[in-house]
C-alpha cells in the first residue's frame, strides 16, 4: 500500500503527475515529519458526478449566497489552512515537500482550490489536482458554517460544467458519504481512471 520517498525531501512535479495518473497519491506521517510515503489504497474513494448528493438544508445554505466563492484566488492559503490544527484534528499530512509540490502543480495548472471569502477573510476551502478528466480532491477546511459543504458543492457544479468524469476522494468519510461517496476496488478504480485520462477538461479559467 505504502513506499517511502525521501531523497532530498521533495516531490518533483513530474513524478507527482505520474503517480496520480497511476492511482498513487503521497502523504507525510503528520507535518513536521521531512518524509513523504506513496499510498494506493486496495478501496478508492470517488463521488459519483451523477449521484452528488444536496441535502434540502445545504440547498438553502447556496441559496442564501452567505460567502464570495472564489477560484484558485488565494491558493496557497487555502492549502495553508488545510494544513491547519483544529481540535478535532490536532495533526496534518501536509508537510513542507507536499506543499511546496502542490504550489508548484498549482502554478503549472494542475493543482486547484474553490475558496468561500465572507469579506477579506478565507472561511473555507478545499483544493485538488486536475489532469485530464480527473479531479482529486486532497483536502478541505471549514471556519464557518458550511463554509467547506457549499465548497463542495460549487466544485461539483463546475467538474459537470467543465466535462470532468471522475471526482476522486482518496478515501470515504462518513462525512462524504453523506454526499454520495462510495468505495470503490483497486482493479475497478484504476479501469475508471485511465477512461477519465483520456481527453481534457480545463478546471480554470
Amino acid at each position: 500500500m505504502t513506499r517511502p520517498y525521501a531523497p532530498g525531501y521533495r516531490i518533483p512535479t513530474d513524478l507527482l503527475l505520474k503517480a496520480y495518473a497511476s492511482g498513487v497519491f503521497p502523504m507525510a506521517e503528520s507535518a513536521t515529519d521531512p518524509e513523504v510515503f506513496w499510498v494506493r489504497p486496495e478501496m478508492r474513494g470517488i463521488i459519483p458526478l451523477d449521484g452528488f448528493h444536496t441535502s434540502k438544508s445545504l440547498l438553502k445554505a447556496v441559496r442564501r449566497h452567505p460567502f464570495d466563492i472564489r477560484f484558485d484566488f488565494d491558493f496557497e492559503a487555502t492549502i495553508d489552512a488545510c494544513a491547519e490544527r483544529r481540535d478535532e484534528r490536532p495533526s496534518t499530512w501536509i508537510n513542507a515537500p507536499i506543499r511546496e509540490a502542490y504550489v508548484q502543480l498549482h502554478r503549472l495548472n494542475h493543482c486547484h482550490s474553490v475558496e468561500a471569502w465572507r469579506g477579506d477573510r478565507l472561511v473555507g476551502g478545499l483544493y485538488g489536482v486536475s489532469l485530464g478528466r480527473v479531479f482529486f480532491g486532497e483536502s478541505m477546511f471549514s471556519k464557518e458554517t458550511d463554509a467547506s459543504k457549499i465548497c463542495l458543492y460549487h466544485l461539483v457544479e463546475r467538474l459537470k460544467a467543465r466535462g470532468f468524469a471522475l471526482l476522486d476522494t482518496q478515501f470515504t468519510t462518513e462525512h462524504l458519504k453523506r454526499f454520495g461517496a462510495v468505495d470503490v476496488p483497486r482493479a475497478r478504480y484504476e479501469k475508471m481512471l485511465a477512461e477519465a485520462l483520456k481527453g481534457e477538461a480545463v478546471f480554470f479559467p
